[in-house]
């Protein structure tokens, strides 16, 4: 039995990726994307007609209107393919305006409902912002299920489980990308492997919150360096892993063990309010800066969408 195999015993395996051509190959049972993701894919060769179509069919739509028609089409392709969910982002560049995201979610809910989608396949990609958590809320209240995204710090793990949000993505490999690039040449990576790996900790400790108190959210580790990472969070709900590290755990035959579940170290429960979210992100370095970082790129990547939208509708 492979890694892969393995690992869909004990963990539900999403893909990562925007290149729906490449999924059956894994079997995952949902997938996900944000902007980086259908960027990368609409540049390859057999994306491009995807794009170029959906914007002739919607050539007098405003930009925004385009780019959510885009995303919904990759999203359908995907569904074609994952017998389970597929998560869909709204802009980066809203991930400070609570009423911008709520508006936008209700739009791509929408048209994956007019294609004859039940919006419990969808869920809406969301930063887990202080105004993202509290769309979020909202929106499940409404019955549209969300994944909050660009999660760092255990406050925003705590406050999305306030808001009973569907589910969260702790991102693994870029909480391991700040302590190793702070360490510097003091980095030990051996030391600070698997169960020892600052990113596997963190989403540890909120898999282990969670299950203690109760609470219904679903946490799915995302962004992995490394197959070593993806093993030492075996347990957890979902792991949402790209294509290239699924091919390695496929090619991989080293069995291992469920790391998640065991008798943890009690937790006591915690509440944030607004004023005390924002100052335990601000205390949290690494959290803060991923956090901005990461709204930055996916936003420059939208904007990247925009302009090869544009240029498009300018033929």
């Amino acid at each position: 039995m492979n890694q892969l195999q393995q690992l869909k015993q004990h963990s539900t395996v999403v893909a990562d990726t925007g290149d729906f051509l490449q999924l059956a190959r894994f079997a995952p049972q949902d997938a996900t994307t944000n902007p980086s993701l259908i960027l990368k894919a609409v540049l390859q060769p057999d994306y491009a007609p995807l794009l170029e179509s959906t914007v002739a069919a919607h050539q007098d739509a405003s930009l925004d209107d385009i780019v959510d028609q885009v995303l919904v089409r990759f999203g359908l392709e995907i569904l074609k393919v994952v017998p389970g969910r597929v998560s869909t982002e709204v802009d980066a560049r809203l991930s400070f305006d609570t009423k911008a995201t709520v508006a936008r979610a209700r739009r791509l809910i929408a048209l994956y409902e007019a294609a004859g989608i039940a919006r419990e396949r969808v869920l809406i990609k969301i930063a887990a912002t202080w105004e993202g958590i509290q769309a979020a809320r909202e929106l499940e209240r409404d019955g549209i299920f969300c994944n909050l995204t660009l999660l760092f710090a255990f406050c925003q793990a705590v406050a999305c489980a306030d808001a009973k949000v569907r589910l969260i993505s702790p991102f693994v490999g870029r909480i391991y990308d700040w302590y190793k690039k702070s360490a510097g040449a003091a980095w030990d990576e051996a030391a600070r492997s698997l169960s020892n790996d600052p990113g596997v900790q963190s989403v540890t400790r909120i898999y282990d919150y969670y299950k203690q108190h109760g609470i219904a959210t679903q946490v799915m580790g995302a962004s992995f360096r490394n197959t070593g990472q993806i093993t030492a969070l075996s347990g957890c709900d979902l792991l949402t892993i790209s294509p290239d590290l699924l091919a390695k755990l496929e090619a991989s035959d080293t069995p291992f063990e469920r790391a998640l579940g065991g008798n943890a170290a009690p937790q006591a429960a915690v509440h944030y309010d607004e004023a005390a979210f924002r100052y335990a992100l601000n205390d949290d370095a690494m959290a803060t800066e991923k956090l901005a970082e990461g709204i930055r790129g996916f936003a420059v990547d939208a904007g990247k969408l925009d302009a090869m939208i544009n240029a498009l509708r300018s033929k």
